[in-house]
């Protein structure tokens, strides 16, 4: 066994057994390279990732691989989940290095023993195959150029130095007078980029596509109908678990109809809260079954009994990518009945063509609506033929042998998950969905924040790395949404606590915006800014529209000081690629229009109703917080006289109405905007 076997990571520990002498990244890794001259060999994957699976077997568990890469390199093993600054730093440095472009994982980059890269790709054969080099004679290749060339990669240490340093933004001399002209910018190249057949950003014709959650979220605000479109078809689509529920990671096809199979918590936290928007905006019963099944699911498959979610679930199942998901017509012809089958048949399309390596993955291939009244049932009854057949199905695959799971409890992934949570209990009216939500919270702060730190992941009962920017921002963000949906003095004490963290370990208040890593962390090749949103959203977007926020709920204007500081530093991102920042966008719009700020006031058995009709209302610039009677002590912007009666405070800004005492008058009030 090597030093992985003592790792928290299960991804590490998948490589524990490796023949190859891995190390993590650490000092012990680093100052071996230093003193025996050697360059480093970095790995980063994830325990879900298919082709990091793949490259372990036919060359990470050979041994005469391994004895090669032991001999000429010191090999260091990292997680991406777990060390997101690593991954971020060492993918980019990828796109500039590689004439191939793109990125991706598993990632191999070798490295000075000053930490320098001078060669990466991704997944590289044993053997030459398919235009890409054999791994081993690759590896022989480089080192001797390493040997040779140094000052060739002392060169190119500095080209990449200022490559990176030119990549990152710089603060105008004064601060930007702002308008809506990225917004709509933002609102045409989207919609430009919406596949209007099959729905999704991109990928059109031949696929893959991914949900790219936040950038629809940003389209639904303002052009709805596209994003309505893709997440019909994404919810009939073989990207969502039509038996357990959930989404995976993405499509290979333009249509959605079979997926990379690994299911991500990160992609299902945002979902949620997309498409409880999409509920409200029209009403559809599809979205709501889409929301109650996917956290069956994450309840089901993903919680940790001591709470917190588990990161993701693997691709592959004794050896085979989707063994565990699809089906042969023979094995649900023997477990359902004639009536189930029927529905099933067409439903889900095997009256037609296996369409995954001889099987069938479940699509909808016919509307459950054409189904009925070709089988001449009512849509009821079809409906009730079809929950049953899945609860046949769900319990049968529950026998089978299950993907791996990679059991780590990620920060920032849980805060995803959170918001959509709160969301959905906010929605919904859902009491359990908000007692999940709060335990959820709970235990992030009670676990994973630590003597004054916001940890990064939890594994085997302790927190580990010191958080992120992703981390901290996503949690005071997820925190503002629940909030909403039940307050208590506890989150909002939390939220604060997270906002200074914000400004004290991760701003630049000279030219503004957020550093990914804290001003203690341990110093890297480049310490960058991320605002781009990718698979999960830009961290300086979401601290800036979460501080913007927290600003109008505690009346602290340091924290929308701040906001307008990051605002300003990326200014030409909004002005010149404004759809690649939908997370920053959000925040421009709170800062031209300040949301509206309801606080509600009164007796807690009175609060409901009036709680429930603000929640069944699609308007992203409202903030509504429901706080009883026996809150106290509680910033001056929440503070508000206590009457036997409910009562109302709506302001904008600065700027507040007197009090409402009659729900209809409130919903005139708020109908006076438009959404």
């Amino acid at each position: 066994m090597n030093r992985l076997g003592k790792e928290t990571s299960p991804y590490l520990r998948q490589h524990a057994e490796n023949p190859v002498d891995w190390f993590p990244w650490g000092p012990e890794a680093l100052e071996r390279a230093r003193n025996e001259g050697k360059p480093i060999l970095l790995s980063i994957g994830y325990s879900a990732c298919h082709w990091c699976h793949v490259m372990a077997h036919e060359s990470f568990e050979d041994a005469a691989t391994a004895a090669l890469m032991n001999r000429l390199y010191v090999n260091i093993k990292v997680d991406r989940e777990e060390r997101p600054d690593l991954d971020h730093l060492y993918q980019t440095t990828h796109r500039l290095l590689s004439e191939r472009g793109g990125g991706g994982w598993p990632l191999t980059v070798l490295l000075t023993p000053d930490r320098v890269p001078f060669f990466s790709g991704t997944y590289f054969p044993r053997t030459p195959r398919h235009g890409l080099p054999g791994f081993a004679d690759l590896l022989e290749r480089a080192e001797q150029i390493y040997r040779r060339q140094p000052e060739d990669i002392e060169r190119l240490g500095a080209q990449l130095r200022e490559a990176l340093g030119r990549s990152e933004p710089i603060a105008p001399a004064s601060a930007q007078a702002w308008d809506w002209q990225p917004i709509e910018a933002a609102v045409t190249a989207l919609a430009a980029q919406i596949d209007p057949i099959e729905g999704g950003i991109g990928g059109a014709g031949s696929g893959p596509k991914f949900p790219q959650p936040q950038r629809l979220g940003f389209a639904l605000r303002h052009a709805a109908e596209p994003v309505v479109l893709t997440l019909r078809k994404m919810a009939d689509g073989g990207i969502y678990d039509q038996v357990g529920g959930g989404f995976c990671r993405y499509s290979v096809d333009a249509r959605w109809a079979i997926p990379h199979f690994e299911k991500m918590l990160y992609d299902n936290g945002a979902l949620l809260s997309l498409y409880c928007d999409a509920f409200l905006l029209t009403g559809e019963p599809r979205f709501a079954q889409v929301v109650e099944q996917s956290i069956a699911w994450v309840v089901r498959e993903m919680r940790a009994p001591a709470g917190g979610f588990y990161s993701a679930l693997d691709a592959d199942s004794e050896g085979e990518e989707g063994r565990f998901y699809v089906w042969s017509r023979d094995e649900v012809v023997a477990l359902l009945t004639a009536d189930e089958f029927a529905v099933v048949r067409a439903h889900y399309g095997f009256d037609g063509a296996p369409n995954f390596e001889g099987h069938w993955h479940l699509r909808v291939a016919k509307s459950l609506d054409a189904v009925a009244a070709a089988l001449g049932r009512s849509l009821l009854d079809a409906n009730g033929l079809l929950q049953s057949a899945r609860a046949k199905l769900l319990h049968a695959r529950a026998q089978r042998i299950r993907p791996g799971r990679d059991d780590k409890i990620l920060t920032s992934w849980n805060a995803l998950l959170l918001h959509g949570l709160a969301r959905a209990a906010r929605v919904f009216n859902r009491a359990d969905w908000l007692e999940l939500a709060m335990a959820t919270a709970d235990f992030l702060r009670t676990e994973l924040f630590c003597d004054g730190d916001l940890y990064a992941t939890f594994q085997d009962g302790a927190a580990r790395h010191r958080g992120y920017l992703d981390d901290v921002a996503f949690l005071l963000a997820a925190l503002l949404e629940l909030m909403q949906a039940g307050f208590r003095r506890t989150d909002l004490d939390f939220a604060c606590l997270l906002g200074r963290t914000l400004l004290e370990r991760f701003e630049d208040p000279q030219e503004g915006g957020f550093f990914f890593t804290g001003h203690d962390h341990e110093p890297l090749f480049h310490r960058a800014k991320p605002v781009e949103d990718n698979a999960t959203p830009g961290g300086n977007g979401v601290a800036a529209f979460a501080l913007l926020r927290l600003a109008h709920l505690t009346g602290d204007l340091t924290y929308g000081a701040a906001a307008e500081r990051t605002l300003n530093l990326f200014h030409a991102y909004l002005r010149q690629v404004p759809h690649a920042v939908p997370s920053l966008l959000g925040a421009l719009e709170e800062h031209l229009a300040p949301p509206r700020f309801v606080v509600l006031r009164g007796p807690t058995a009175l609060l409901a109703p009036w709680q429930r009709a603000l929640a069944a209302r699609f308007d992203p610039h409202l903030m509504a917080f429901a706080i009883d009677a026996e809150v106290d002590g509680l910033p001056l912007p929440l503070e508000h006289p206590l009457t036997d009666h409910v009562a109302a405070y709506v302001c904008t800004g600065t700027t507040c109405l007197p009090a409402v005492s009659d729900l209809a008058e409130l919903q005139a009030v708020l109908g006076q905007r438009a959404n």
